[in-house]
C-alpha cells in the first residue's frame, strides 16, 4: 500500500515525550509548566449556562449556510466592533478551527507548489496545514532586541520578509500578538506589511487568537479594516476569545479593496460550502458565548499577570532572563542551556518546552502562564 507523500512524517515519539511518559508510567510528581488548555487550568466556568444554548431545538432543522448562520455571523461582526473594528457579516465565514481556516486560505490562494511567508520563530502547526495543501512555507526571522524597553523587544525584519518573497509567493501570515514571542504588529510594521503585500499583489494572513489577552497597558488594534489596501484575511475563534477550545468554532473575517473582498468571499463560499464542517448547535450557542467572553478573559488574564509577576520575582538575580512579552499566554525564557536545560528541569520534576519546538534559537526555554498557580510556584522553584 502507498501512502500520499504528504503524511511521510517521521511519527516516532520524540525523546523528551517519551521520557515524560516514562516519568508519570513510574509514578514519579511532575509539574507540567507548559499547559495551555484553558479547560484543563482550574478556571471556573458556569457549566449550565455555557451549555444550554447547545438545546436550542431549531438546531434539528437542518438548514445548511456556507458561510455560516447569519446570526452567528452577526455575532462575530459585534465582537469585531467591541474591538473598535467594522466588519459586514457577509465578509465572515465560520469555519470550525483556525487550522480549517488556514487550509481554506491555502486553497483558495494558492496552486501546488505556491508560497506562503510565515514569521520564525512561531506555532509549528503551520507545517502541517501548508504540507497537507500543497504549498510550500518560507520563512521571515523576527529579531529580538535585548536593549529595547521592558515590554517591546521583538520585530519583523521587514528587509528579510520581502527578500523570501519569490514569484511563486502568495501571502504572508502575521500572528498578532505572535506565538510563543508574545509580540504585536506595529503601527508602522502593519503599515509596511500593507504596503508590500499591495505593491507584490499578495495576500495578508493575520491570525488574532490572543488579540484579547494584551498585557498591562498594550492597547492593540486588529487588522480586521474595511480600509485595507491590500487583500485581508483576519482569522481568530472561541478556542482563546472564550476558553472554549472542545466548542470548535472559528473564522475568516475578510477585508480590503471591494472587488479584491468580492471574488474572494465568492470563492470561500464553495470552499465552504464543498465542506459544510460547521454544526447548528455549536451557531445557535456562538452569540451567547461570545457574549459571555468578558468572564472568562478576566481569570486567564488575572492569572497570566500573576504568574508573569511570580516568574519575574523568580528570576531576579538568576541566570535565566524572561524576554519582553506584550501579549499572549506563553513566556520565552532564555537559559544557559536549552537541551541540556529542559532535560536538567526533567529531572527535577518539571516539564518546559524546548525552545526549539517553535524554531526558536539554542538557549531558549517556553513556559505557559495559563498553568495553575500551585503547580508553577512549585515548579518554578525546582527549575534549575
Amino acid at each position: 500500500m502507498r501512502f500520499s507523500t504528504r503524511t511521510n512524517w517521521n511519527l516516532a515519539e520524540n525523546e523528551l515525550s517519551a521520557a515524560v511518559r516514562g516519568r508519570r508510567a513510574a509514578g514519579h510528581e511532575l509539574f507540567d509548566l507548559t499547559l495551555s488548555n484553558p479547560t484543563s487550568c482550574g478556571f471556573e466556568y458556569d457549566v449550565t449556562a455555557m451549555l444550554a444554548p447547545l438545546s436550542d431545538p431549531q438546531a434539528m432543522l437542518y438548514q445548511p449556510e456556507p458561510l455560516g448562520m447569519l446570526h452567528a455571523r452577526e455575532a462575530v461582526a459585534r465582537y469585531y466592533r467591541d474591538a473598535g473594528a467594522e466588519v459586514a457579516p457577509e465578509r465572515i465565514c465560520l469555519t470550525t478551527s483556525t487550522s480549517e481556516a488556514y487550509s481554506f486560505l491555502f486553497r483558495l490562494l494558492c496552486n501546488a507548489g505556491d508560497e506562503v511567508l510565515v514569521a520564525r520563530p512561531s506555532y509549528p502547526l503551520f507545517e502541517y496545514i501548508a504540507q497537507l495543501d500543497d504549498v510550500t512555507l518560507r520563512e521571515y526571522p523576527l529579531l529580538y532586541d535585548p536593549n529595547a524597553d521592558a515590554e517591546r523587544g521583538w520585530q519583523v525584519d521587514l528587509h528579510a520578509l520581502e527578500a523570501a518573497i519569490t514569484e511563486r509567493t502568495r501571502a504572508v501570515i502575521v500572528v498578532h500578538p505572535n506565538n510563543p514571542t508574545g509580540n504585536f504588529a506595529t503601527q508602522a510594521e502593519s503599515e509596511a506589511l500593507e504596503r508590500i503585500c499591495t505593491e507584490r499583489g499578495l495576500a495578508l494572513i493575520v491570525d488574532e487568537v490572543f488579540l484579547d489577552y494584551a498585557l498591562g497597558d498594550t492597547k492593540p488594534k486588529s487588522f480586521a479594516s474595511a480600509n485595507s489596501r491590500c487583500l485581508t484575511f483576519v482569522l481568530s475563534g472561541i478556542s482563546k476569545i472564550c476558553g472554549l477550545p472542545q466548542m470548535k468554532a472559528s473564522w475568516i473575517a475578510t477585508c480590503g479593496p471591494a472587488e479584491l473582498v468580492e471574488a474572494a468571499m465568492q470563492r470561500i463560499e464553495v470552499i465552504a460550502d464543498t465542506f459544510l464542517s460547521m454544526n447548528a448547535p455549536v451557531q445557535f450557542a456562538l452569540p451567547f458565548w461570545l457574549e459571555q467572553r468578558g468572564d472568562i478573559q478576566r481569570q486567564i488574564r488575572a492569572r497570566c499577570a500573576a504568574n508573569l509577576l511570580e516568574l519575574d520575582a523568580r528570576l531576579s538575580g538568576s541566570k535565566t532572563q524572561r524576554l519582553a512579552m506584550q501579549g499572549g499566554w506563553t513566556a520565552v525564557l532564555r537559559v544557559p542551556r536549552d537541551p541540556e536545560f529542559v532535560w536538567a528541569a526533567l529531572e527535577r520534576g518539571v516539564i518546559v518546552q524546548p525552545g526549539e519546538f517553535y524554531g526558536l534559537p539554542e538557549g531558549r526555554a517556553v513556559l505557559s502562564l495559563l498553568t495553575p498557580p500551585e503547580t508553577w510556584a512549585e515548579g518554578l522553584k525546582r527549575l534549575p
